[in-house]
């Protein structure tokens, strides 16, 4: 997250004292990331962050691979994934390679009775259906349908629904998850052209500390193992915090799309990066004005990446037999493009109001075997006439 945040009390030096009202100390913390080259921010506990009173229970958490090397598209009708109460125990790894997995939840209940940590990935979460309020160490976001949620590696943190009914599709990301380098100046700050700007993205504005000690468990994902720890003090002790280094939000919504007289390639659709894949959006948007233009797609061959998309909702021009909370995975090694007739049945459209996430990675990704009990295993065939 390339934009500077101060939230809560800190002194006005870093590495300095920094003394509560009855003159002890609060624990300075430094947050960072790519050992101290990445981003980082400083933050201050009421206790030591460091006080562990057990390690109890650890189990695999690994997807179970049904396909390493596929070359067959896909469609995973993602709302067949069953809700259940548990956060951690409803999300579904469908498909994954090296540098991220991409995972379907449909949770029933908050995550309150403890508090999570994923190590080894930042998370990001698109809400389909549901709202709420993210509570992290590092402060609060409420989100809502179209939120994207980004979670840097290691925030601890709980979730709170209000309802039951909730979807969320979720990319795992074992390398940092950025605003394009290409919207940016060489100081960081979004450029005129980018499709969002600052104001957009939404940072913590209120943060809970509790200082309290006892017995709290923290659930941490490392190495596709769940790890049950109990600390001795509150994960939520923060008083402040300063830096690059947090949760925040930003709202599908928000994205402004870019168009132009013919049809754009995807990569004006782009709202993430990190060096092993994209992540896009798909926005309601005018159509191409040229006075010849095709609106849908052309075919593309998927030689360098695998072109994963999340249907959310509205029309889907280009497919045919798609619905909300269906996944397309089209692997890298072979052409694909719209389904026969949508190619004419575009000609003469002036908008349309699909949304959708896609996510393109430069590995080829396996399924795993919750992924493929979601196919029907025909997809592949119809682009036939």
């Amino acid at each position: 997250m390339p934009f500077y945040h101060s939230l809560g009390k800190i002194p006005p030096k870093r590495h300095t004292q920094f003394r509560k009202p009855d003159g002890t100390l609060y624990s300075e913390q430094l947050f960072g990331t790519i050992g101290f080259e990445g981003m980082y921010s400083n933050i201050y506990h009421e206790y030591r962050p460091t006080q562990v009173k057990s390690i109890n229970k650890q189990y695999s958490v690994a997807p179970k691979i049904a396909q390493t090397n596929n070359i067959q598209s896909y469609r995973l009708k993602g709302f067949q994934v069953a809700p259940c109460d548990d956060y951690l125990e409803s999300r579904t790894a469908v498909l994954t390679n090296s540098d991220c997995t991409i995972i379907l939840a449909a949770p029933k209940k908050s995550l309150t009775e403890y508090f999570y940590k994923n190590t080894d990935a930042d998370e990001l979460i698109f809400i389909h259906k549901g709202s709420g309020t993210l509570r992290t160490m590092l402060g609060n976001l409420p989100f809502s349908y179209g939120d994207y949620l980004l979670v840097p590696r290691g925030v601890i943190y709980q979730i709170e629904f209000d309802t039951t009914d909730n979807r969320l599709f979720i990319v795992e990301s074992y390398h940092p998850i950025y605003t394009p380098k290409r919207y940016r100046n060489w100081f960081g700050q979004l450029l005129e052209h980018a499709p969002y700007c600052e104001r957009d993205l939404r940072k913590p504005q209120t943060i809970e500390t509790h200082d309290q000690k006892g017995d709290f468990l923290i659930k941490v994902k490392k190495q596709n193992d769940m790890i049950e720890m109990v600390y001795a003090t509150h994960p939520f002790d923060v008083v402040g915090y300063d830096g690059y280094n947090y949760p925040y939000a930003f709202s599908i919504h928000d994205f402004e799309p870019i168009t132009g007289r013919i049809h754009q390639p995807p990569p004006v659709h782009q709202t993430f990066e990190t060096s092993a894949f994209v992540v896009c959006s798909f926005v309601p948007r005018l159509y191409d004005y040229h006075p010849l233009s095709i609106p849908a797609p052309y075919n593309h061959s998927n030689i360098d990446s695998d072109e994963v998309i999340y249907y959310v909702d509205g029309d889907f021009m280009s497919r045919n037999d798609i619905a909300p909370g269906h996944i397309s995975l089209h692997p890298a090694g072979i052409p694909h493009g719209p389904h026969p007739g949508a190619t004419e049945r575009s000609i003469g459209h002036t908008k349309t109001e699909e949304l959708a996430v896609m996510v393109d990675t430069f590995k080829p990704l396996m399924v795993t075997e919750a992924g493929l009990a979601l196919t029907d295993g025909t997809y592949y065939q119809s682009w036939l006439d």
